[in-house]
């Protein structure tokens, strides 16, 4: 039995739905299922009762399920002590942001940072909101720039940020690369390069509300999973790409990043993430910057 697997029966006990819990915990639901039915038999019992329809707590899983979160509050005031301390002893932040926040915001808001904090070391891990957050509830992350997810964990504080807009990605030997400006209905007839739904909901979201709103079907002819990816294969000139903005800073030979006409729907939002109820000295300085800076961040967005 470790941590982990109390955390995913403690979810699920508390939704009672396994999309729900998985959903909460960031994770996939079959390996929700995998880690409850672990401690099923680490502790030589059932806990829940499962249907195709329904989740139930068997006896022996009410009683755990009073004991793990009083185990669990435990283990994360024990960790909060421990981290808080270390962080008066290292004055490091562990900051983690999606790929555009990370090629256009934080350069601006560390080159701030820097001036106000000299003598702290920042730790950069760039990774997608799907594996940033759990960064952050295992304490492996101090701060996150992040898309805010549709069902927020409620261990998470976030303050949203601004509203990234979105460019065109086309290669710069396109019929479309020589104009100054795009529309939905310029792609129509376009392949299109779009990242996968799971791990990039916004970005996967954008072109097709895009496309709905102008009352039209996107032509999409690829799936990629990472930024830099899309952007090569833009460059490769199999298709076009609707990006955020910031991804034009990103370093690519041979792509043009073209304005796309406003909407209310070319908007991505970006937010920052933490740990509800910590505290912490050090992220909360660099919190500071980032919401006293947070209008000159917002113009190049």
């Amino acid at each position: 039995m470790d941590l982990h697997q109390l955390r995913c029966f403690v979810a699920a006990a508390e939704e009672l739905h396994f999309g729900k819990a998985a959903r909460r915990l960031e994770m996939l639901p079959s390996a929700l299922g995998r880690f409850i039915r672990l401690l099923e038999d680490d502790l030589g019992t059932r806990l829940m009762a499962r249907t195709t329809r329904s989740v139930t707590l068997t006896a022996d899983g009410a009683v755990l399920l009073k004991e793990a979160r009083v185990l669990l509050a435990q283990a994360d005031a024990l960790a909060d002590k421990f981290r808080h301390s270390s962080r008066k002893q290292a004055a490091t932040v562990r900051l983690g942001a999606i790929d555009s926040a990370a090629a256009g915001l934080v350069p601006m808001l560390l080159h701030d940072f820097r001036e106000r904090c000299p003598d702290v070391t920042v730790q950069l891990i760039e990774d997608k909101t799907i594996r940033l957050l759990p960064r952050l509830l295992s304490g492996r992350l101090d701060l996150a720039i992040v898309r805010p997810p549709e069902n927020p964990d409620r261990r998470l504080e976030f303050l949203l940020l601004l509203h990234e807009t979105a460019v065109v990605a086309v290669s710069d030997r396109h019929p479309l690369a020589a104009r100054k400006r795009l529309t939905v209905a310029d792609l129509a007839d376009q392949p299109l390069i779009v990242p996968e739904r799971r791990s990039r909901p916004h970005s996967h979201d954008l072109t097709i509300k895009l496309f709905a709103e102008a009352g039209l079907e996107p032509r999409i002819a690829q799936i990629a999973d990472e930024k830099q990816t899309i952007v090569n294969l833009v460059a490769a000139e199999l298709g076009a790409a609707i990006v955020p903005k910031w991804t034009s800073r990103m370093a690519a030979r041979g792509v043009r990043y073209v304005r796309l006409a406003a909407s209310d729907m070319n908007r991505l939002p970006l937010a920052a993430a933490w740990t509800r109820g910590t505290r912490d000295p050090v992220r909360d300085d660099m919190l500071e910057m980032l919401q006293a800076r947070l209008s000159h961040y917002a113009r190049e967005a």
